[in-house]
């Protein structure tokens, strides 16, 4: 029977039964836990999820190379897996650049009345996912959110570098 179903078909619906898990997950939790402050849990989870990537991205990295643009193609790389419309663009000097023109997460967080908390997931992985590979890696990556779909942007940008006036070795 799954045969008759094209896999982009099948892609597509795995991805959003993996968010809708997430969402079914959170909701578990307010229903179990209701004392818990809910931004602190998911900023949790989403703090374990950036170690785990960094994990991941580390052995595609190569710290001989520029690391700016290759954590963002890794970034994108990510996304496009999630079905997500992100793309990699240079910027200025050793800085690259992540658009993302459409996220599903952000649609699921304003469709569940939930979006005070999609941005501050995002910047607490991709922030937590550049300090481990700086730990990793001896470098100073800093991701900045320059514009987001949360905050009423026309995408999410996020800018990530490297910042020679951070001490490495920290």
């Amino acid at each position: 029977m799954d045969s008759e179903i094209p896999i982009e078909q099948r892609f597509k619906v795995l991805c959003e039964i993996t968010r809708a898990q997430h969402f079914a997950w959170r909701e578990a939790v307010v229903a179990l836990a209701p004392q818990l402050d809910m931004q602190e849990l998911v900023n949790k989870m989403w703090e374990l999820t950036g170690v785990q990537t960094a994990r991941a991205y580390l052995k595609r990295l190569d710290p001989a190379k520029p690391v700016p643009m290759q954590l963002a193609k890794s970034i994108v790389w990510s996304s496009a897996c999630m079905g997500e419309d992100a793309v990699a663009e240079e910027g200025e000097g050793n800085e690259a650049l992540v658009r993302h023109a459409d996220c599903p997460w952000f649609h699921w967080h304003k469709r569940l009345g939930l979006l005070e908390e999609d941005q501050p997931g995002c910047d607490m992985w991709f922030g937590v996912m550049a300090a481990e590979i700086n730990k990793a890696l001896g470098t100073s990556i800093q991701v900045e959110t320059k514009c987001s779909l949360p905050e009423g942007g026309d995408f999410c940008l996020r800018r990530i570098w490297e910042d020679a006036s951070v001490d490495a070795s920290n």
